[in-house]
């Protein structure tokens, strides 16, 4: 991952680090344990470049895990009875907790309208959306006449009820549903596993009946063609990989279905999807940093399909449909965050592209959209963000944008081409989200809804505020902040402190009910937008990967500093939280400064990096190689994720009190890896702080699917905080 060797801030020191120091947190929260499960240390060598490491978890990983994914049942006992050893220690380390557990959950959902629906788009003769209802765990999906009144329920049709779907199932995962263009049938797709192999379906949208087409192994979803008598989707290899496109014709086997296109590259994900004029099929291949289309032209279906651009390492784009032309957002030419240029439906190819909405060192171009009179796009710019419309016949332009220190924006767009309205959405940490309906020629916002919160939310109560911690290099990081108005600033209050930083994804300061809970029980909730995300620019992003991967944990560490030092919280207060990649985050800040965190919370980490960087079978593994590097290939790569791979890199010094969680099914961080460094941690560890698994047994990334069984989970991890906080 890294060009260089881990080198530690100033305020940091790898090799001797500061013992733990307790603060707030006591032992005594954590008294009459059981002695932890410990792992059976079965070494296992493994020689790269001549540099042999030993791995005494390796057993951990499951021989058979593809075949597992599809079937738990099938887990060696012995992999099995460890992972429940690791559950029963952390509910006795976690027993006390269940009442405040309980209060947590009660008080999360009771920010929840549960009987809430969402404003139906519209789309041809009808509008479409979801619903749930009272007590229930999954989206329901319905439509309405296009103009009818959302609040009758008599002209409401169900399409499909999640709940229905779901009964009898330990864990299952709806993937949408996708209406044709005659609005005759949908195509709806489900997991019921957790290891991310949806199944798709078609109903008849009249009859609510399923046809007898049945499709196994895709990726989620599929692409309609307009007659309505077929669709595209994308079908995943036995490494997990979406590396086929077939077209499926109703009332076919699956096995007739011809293959459109395959991607032999196993570093590229692939995906595929439509544009809003149905005019063509588009085939979306890319890994982190590179990307090609191809287009089927919806005129002739079993046509080749045809390259916008050829993959050329190090380009990106994406391309939206104009009519007549493509709009296509690319990072070509050195644009670092991205411009907009326009080529002929006809002949896309890349010596036709031509630049509209040029490049602005600064302000990253994130998306885009095109209608029949307009085009759009959302950017960002000094960490905020605002959506930008173009006239496309004057070329006139004007913004929407909002006033608040920190927020979020979402566009939504339109399901039609011929438009003048579109949707968005607008929310920050202290006002609930708000969804808009906007005429982009009189420049009016309607507002359809405001996010209800039942048991009651005041702003005025909170504050939320955006600030900017120095870093070892003299950057500045980005940390907004959520707390209650009456919390005292003077270093007493403990902090929740989370962070991602990876793969250029931006963690939005939109609004949460759920961290509300820690607010109201004198928390400052803080979000650090370190390196590796795009939170201010593409470059933030560059500067956070490969080998400059260490800046993200620097950064991450800068916040607490500077948290600490302004009085916010103090170093005994703050519990740190990622989760996947920041989860990764999570085990090197463990490693590096254990001594500035009360504890930590790592949800399915990707703490095992080295070896799983060298598995090419695991799912992720090729095509995350220009995030991470390929140390198969190269030496120097090889010794720059081993410099920081949080498994690699436990040591002996006291970690703070510890939380990982894992999915048995988890297809992106395998359950193996929670799993090998809490074993790891165990036995490294100088100090008595108790080190927690928790592995769910019945799902797989994403945690439990339903909406209330989400939130226990995040009871649960709450509870964790406010325990090592000491605020019980």
């Amino acid at each position: 991952m890294l060009a260089r060797r881990l080198i530690a801030s100033r305020s940091t020191s790898i090799s001797s680090p500061p013992q733990y120091r307790s603060g707030a947190f006591h032992l005594s929260v954590f008294k009459n344990l059981p002695n932890p499960p410990a792992a059976a240390r079965k070494p296992l060598s493994d020689t790269r470049h001549g540099i042999t490491r030993t791995d005494d978890y390796a057993w951990l990983r499951a021989d058979n895990w593809q075949a597992m994914f599809k079937d738990p049942s099938i887990l060696d006992p012995e992999i099995r009875k460890h992972l429940e050893a690791e559950n029963t220690y952390m509910n006795a380390a976690m027993e006390d907790t269940k009442p405040l557990q309980k209060a947590l959950f009660a008080e999360m959902r009771g920010r929840i309208k549960e009987d809430d629906s969402s404003v139906p788009m519209k789309d041809g003769g009808f509008a479409y959306g979801t619903f749930f209802v009272t007590g229930g765990e999954q989206p329901h999906y319905f439509r309405i006449p296009r103009d009818g009144d959302t609040k009758d329920e008599t002209i409401r049709a169900v399409l499909l009820d999640g709940d229905k779907e779901a009964a009898g199932k330990s864990y299952f995962r709806l993937g949408g549903l996708d209406h044709s263009t005659d609005h005759s049938r949908g195509i709806w797709g489900y997991d019921d596993k957790g290891a991310e192999f949806f199944t798709l379906k078609v109903r008849d949208l009249a009859t609510g009946e399923d046809l007898a087409d049945v499709i196994e192994n895709t990726g989620g979803g599929g692409i309609w063609a307009p007659d309505g008598k077929s669709f595209f989707y994308s079908a995943l290899d036995e490494n997990h990989r979406p590396s086929k496109v077939f077209h499926h014709i109703l009332g076919t086997p699956q096995s007739e279905d011809r293959l459109v296109y395959e991607e032999k590259d196993p570093g590229f994900f692939m995906g595929v999807g439509g544009s809003l004029l149905d005019d063509f099929i588009y085939i979306d291949i890319h890994d982190h940093e590179t990307s090609e289309y191809r287009l089927i032209s919806t005129k002739d279906l079993t046509a080749e399909p045809k390259i916008v651009a050829k993959r050329e390492e190090g380009i990106e784009y994406t391309l939206t449909e104009g009519g007549d032309v493509f709009y296509i957002l690319t990072n070509d030419g050195d644009a670092k965050d991205f411009k907009i240029v326009e080529a002929p439906v006809n002949a896309p190819d890349k010596e036709n592209w031509r630049e509209i909405v040029p490049h602005k060192p600064g302000t990253l171009i994130i998306n885009h959209m095109a209608f029949a009179r307009h085009l759009l796009w959302l950017e960002r710019k000094d960490g905020l963000p605002q959506i930008m419309i173009r006239d496309r016949k004057t070329g006139e332009e004007h913004a929407i944008a909002f006033a608040e220190e920190a927020y979020s924006l979402g566009l939504s767009g339109a399901a039609e081409y011929d438009t003048d309205v579109i949707r968005f959405s607008y929310s920050s940490m202290t006002t609930p989200s708000q969804l808009y309906d906007y005429n982009m020629v009189t420049r009016e916002r309607t507002l359809l809804k405001t996010q209800e919160v039942p048991s009651g939310h005041n702003p005025d109560d909170y504050v939320t505020r955006r600030v900017f911690a120095p870093a070892w290099d003299g950057e500045t990081v980005p940390v907004t902040l959520l707390y209650r108005k009456d919390t005292a600033l003077d270093g007493s209050a403990p902090c929740l402190l989370y962070g991602y930083g990876a793969y250029g994804i931006t963690i939005p300061a939109g609004f949460n009910t759920n961290c509300l809970s820690l607010a109201d029980r004198g928390f400052v909730y803080a979000i650090a937008h370190i390196r590796g995300g795009k939170d201010k620019g593409f470059a933030w992003y560059e500067n956070g990967k490969m080998e400059f991967k260490t800046n993200t944990f620097k950064d991450f560490i800068a916040a607490a500093d500077y948290l600490n030092q302004q009085k916010f919280t103090s170093y005994a207060g703050i519990i740190a939280e990622g989760g996947s990649a920041g989860g990764m985050l999570m085990g090197a800040i463990a490693n590096m400064a254990p001594e500035k965190f009360a504890g930590v919370i790592a949800a399915v980490p990707f703490v095992d990096v080295l070896n799983t960087m060298l598995d090419d079978t695991l799912p992720l593994t090729p095509p995350e190689w220009p995030e991470w590097g390929n140390p198969i290939e190269s030496q120097e790569e090889y010794e720059q994720i081993a410099a920081y791979s949080p498994y690699d890199n436990v040591g002996a010094k006291a970690y703070p009190p510890l939380l990982a969680l894992g999915g048995l099914t988890d297809p992106r961080v395998t359950y193996w890896e929670p799993a090998k460094w809490v074993a790891k941690l165990r036995e490294k560890t100088t100090g008595e702080a108790p080190i927690l698994l928790k592995t769910n047994m019945d799902a797989g990334h994403g945690g439990a699917s339903g909406r209330f069984q989400r939130l226990e989970e995040i009871a649960f991890e709450y509870a964790f905080a406010i325990k090592v906080a000491g605020k019980m």
